[in-house]
């Protein structure tokens, strides 16, 4: 370990004197902390070039001074407890610090820097039910294969983990990957047009880079996912929401202004559920023609559908190459895995390529590796069926509950994905009371205000819209978990 010490010989203070007082403001900043090992005397005189007497009688004034201490045979270590002198001194170097950070702190934010967190909610074990939005079972996980393939990818990793790999993704994985976009989304793609990202949030930073800059007006459905509004804030876009009606983003309300991005979720609305049919579909991509604008079409539940076959994508109708296709293997196998995939109209690709260099270099090989021989194999195919049987029978106990235990009370987006939107009925209390209520009966619940969506205003009854995840919970915490509910809003 190498400490931030240097020393001036030409000073008029001795040498172990200097090594001592910047030791002493390390351990007082507490970059040395309580307990840490400070180096050897011999490996410091050696950085510093100076004896190792000279840092022997640095140390000695330290431990008499009850900065350090030394333990035989094993080390010299920062004291636990600052001797008592150092009180008095503390507090203006923290007041220092503290007023370093306020000023940093109120610094312009490039964004409306609401403070709102991303989708990371700690898990609330003492609950019955928590219907979160955007965990999976963690049941369902494929463990025992998952870690037989880890240890298969590991057998021939040194050369692979020695060196920097494609930023755009392990090749093998990008042509598994488009070889299952045809019969599943309906999409021609090639390896060269597919690119790896770590999951939805980096495919959507990534287009961000592409596109926004000051003021570039960027449409989004109203209501939308708020990670994706604050980002492209983030790069000083004018957001434009656009009403969402039951056939998803409403083409006939779109601007007449030039505009450079559109982002949408056609399979699965987030957070309303409802799905974009064909007419709609063909709609938005001719005004996208005319306007020259791109599309971000986040397929982010795609991989669910209970009610009917999946409509095609938008990518897979586009003869303009304006759809960037983007989706994620967080859905189906977890969110913790980070690896999204890009479908990228050609003539971008070179570009995003480039700047999904700058962002990270690649994903990890070994997860890429793994994942790769995961689809190969079949096992992947086999997982997804398990899950959509599962998914499906959650969803029957959901709809079922609902009915039984509020029936008045309006369901969106059940026929597929992994979420679904509930609106009270207008006798009922407020989303937010009925949150309350649930919690001290053991059930998380989400109002909509509380969720990852924005630009809710635009929905009627938002103040009673709860967005209920499921796919994470057993059939009994689901029905158990909406009786509750049911019992929360009759408390309210």
């Amino acid at each position: 370990m190498q400490l931030p010490i240097s020393i001036d010989a030409s000073s008029s203070s001795t040498l172990h004197s200097q090594i001592a007082a910047q030791l002493r403001a390390l351990i007082l900043d507490r970059r040395l902390a309580p307990g840490a090992p400070v180096p050897a005397t011999r490996d410091l005189g050696r950085q510093l070039h100076v004896s190792r007497n000279t840092v022997t009688a640095a140390y000695d004034e330290l431990i008499s001074e009850g900065y350090l201490y030394t333990e035989r045979a094993v080390g010299t270590f920062v004291c636990k407890t600052l001797p008592d002198t150092l009180i008095g001194r503390a507090p203006a170097r923290a007041e220092h610090r503290s007023g370093s950070l306020h000023r940093a702190m109120n610094l312009p934010l490039p964004y409306g820097g609401r403070g709102l967190t991303g989708l990371h909610r700690p898990s609330a074990p003492r609950l019955i039910a928590d219907f979160v939005f955007g965990r999976s079972d963690p049941r369902s996980f494929p463990e025992k294969i998952w870690r037989k393939l880890i240890v298969e990818c590991l057998g021939g990793a040194a050369e692979r983990m020695s060196e920097y790999i494609d930023p755009a993704g392990l090749p093998e994985l990008r042509q598994l990957i488009t070889s299952r976009l045809g019969p599943t989304r309906g999409m021609v793609a090639s390896v060269e047009q597919v690119l790896l990202v770590a999951g939805f949030q980096q495919g959507i930073d990534l287009v961000a880079h592409l596109f926004v800059g000051t003021h570039t007006p960027v449409v989004m459905e109203a209501p939308s996912y708020r990670g994706a509004a604050f980002l492209f804030e983030s790069y000083g876009a004018h957001i434009i929401p656009v009403p969402v009606d039951q056939h998803g983003i409403d083409v006939g309300r779109l601007p007449e202004s030039r505009v450079k991005l559109v982002y949408v979720t056609p399979s699965h609305q987030f957070p309303t559920g409802v799905t974009m049919p064909l007419h709609r579909r063909l709609a938005l991509l001719e005004w996208a023609a005319k306007a020259g604008a791109y599309i971000l079409e986040v397929d982010y539940d795609g991989d669910y559908r209970y009610d009917g076959a999946p409509l095609p994508s938008l990518q897979s109708l586009d003869r303009n190459g304006c759809v960037i296709y983007l989706n994620s293997f967080s859905r189906s196998i977890g969110p913790g895995l980070r690896i999204g995939y890009m479908v990228v109209p050609r003539d971008l690709m070179r570009t995003a390529v480039t700047i999904k260099s700058l962002m990270d270099n690649g994903l990890a090989w070994l997860e890429q590796a793994a994942l790769a021989q995961f689809v190969r194999d079949g096992s992947f195919d086999t997982h997804l069926r398990r899950l959509l049987h599962a998914n499906e029978a959650r969803r029957d106990v959901l709809v079922s509950a609902l009915r039984t235990h509020l029936p008045g009370a309006r369901v969106s987006g059940a026929d597929a994905g992994s979420h679904v939107l509930v609106t009270l009925p207008p006798e009922a209390p407020t989303a937010a009371a009925v949150q309350q209520a649930a919690l001290e009966l053991g059930v998380g619940v989400q109002p909509l205000a509380d969720s990852p969506a924005w630009f809710f205003e635009h929905l009627d009854d938002a103040d009673r819209c709860l967005l209920l995840g499921y796919t994470h919970l057993s059939e009994e915490q689901i029905a158990q978990g909406i009786e509750l509910i049911g019992q929360a809003v009759r408390q309210g």
